[in-house]
């Protein structure tokens, strides 16, 4: 999948050339870009309305708090001047992922403190931004007040529930309030490409359920439809194990009990730990009892490797990533799936 990194990236230093700096504006499934009243900018649907977005510049300043909010724009040729990094990624990775700091150049973006239980809006308000991105977000409603009254600040599309904006989705909201509308849809169009032709060159993924599960202090849960790390098995070929959809949604996410955890096994799964390794979450006692594990059925991640990070990036530079380092685990993992 190596080429399609490249591919990528060359879109986004196209982008960033001012090649493709002509604002855009339509229709997705997503979002809606269309110009505002006063002609000067565009405005976008969110969560909380239409919101007027500048128009595009070279020397727009975009503070990227939402997840993977940063690689989204990044993609689209645009360097964010401040970057909220949920996975730790550090001030010398720019924020992002180590498959999309090099976009950032020369440019180094401020990282955004956390507060507690939210954004430091005084770091923000120092950096004066001109729009300020937060599509993949709690959707917190007073946050959203306070941050509009710093900047123009674009959240998920309406409908969309807490951090389950799906990449595609995120990306074209993004590209919406660039300006940059067309160059988000090649890039869906592009990333799509390279999954369907991952899931062609592995027809035994069609139909085989799956369950993408994690392990955090003393809890489980499983990812669900409008979470990257569910939507890639999806688009696959994979389909949810059906004990989950009996679960109760939390958003992107669902709680499992100790009593429920054989909700995590199906004919292959993906176990992505939160603060524990690979080697400590087989060696727990109730994923131990799961057969998918058992029989070598499991993919079992580290949280500290790259792959990981990627995954849980959902991003339109991640998912290459994932497509050339969890494909092949999952092949391996189907090679055993016992035939009906």
């Amino acid at each position: 999948m190596r080429p399609l990194r490249r591919s990528l990236a060359g879109i986004a230093l196209v982008a960033a050339s001012g090649l493709a700096l002509t604002a855009c504006s339509g229709t997705t499934s997503a979002t809606t870009e269309t110009p505002a009243a006063d002609g000067s900018s565009s405005t976008v649907d969110t969560l909380f309305g239409e919101i007027a977005v500048p128009a595009p510049s070279d020397d727009l300043k975009v503070v990227a708090l939402g997840w993977s909010d940063a690689e989204m724009a990044l993609a689209l040729g645009v360097t964010p001047v401040g970057v909220y990094s949920w996975q730790g990624f550090t001030a010398g990775e720019k924020g992002v992922g180590p498959w999309a700091t090099e976009l950032f150049g020369d440019v180094t973006p401020e990282l955004i403190e956390s507060t507690g239980d939210s954004v430091n809006f005084e770091q923000i308000q120092a950096l004066d931004p001109d729009l300020i991105l937060n599509t993949r977000s709690a959707g917190d409603e007073k946050e959203f007040q306070r941050l509009s009254e710093i900047a123009p600040t674009v959240y998920a599309p309406q409908g969309t529930a807490a951090f389950a904006t799906a990449w595609d989705a995120q990306l074209e909201q993004v590209g919406a309030a660039l300006g940059k509308s067309d160059e988000a849809a090649a890039l869906v169009d592009e990333t799509n490409a390279a999954i369907d032709e991952a899931a062609a060159a592995h027809p035994e993924f069609a139909g085989l359920t799956t369950v993408a599960g994690t392990k955090f202090g003393d809890a489980y849960g499983a990812y669900l439809a409008g979470d990257g790390r569910f939507d890639l098995l999806a688009q696959l070929g994979f389909v949810q194990n059906p004990a989950v959809l009996e679960l109760e949604p939390a958003g992107f996410f669902a709680n499992v009990s100790a009593e429920q955890i054989s909700s995590l096994d199906a004919q292959v799964a993906v176990l992505l730990p939160i603060g524990f390794t690979a080697a400590e979450t087989t060696a727990d006692p109730l994923i131990q009892t799961l057969p998918v594990v058992k029989d070598g059925r499991a993919v079992v991640l580290d949280p500290n490797d790259e792959l990981t990070m990627a995954y849980s990036a959902a991003s339109v530079l991640s998912i290459p990533v994932v497509l050339e380092g969890l494909v092949p685990q999952l092949a391996d993992a189907a090679a055993k799936v016992p035939a009906n």
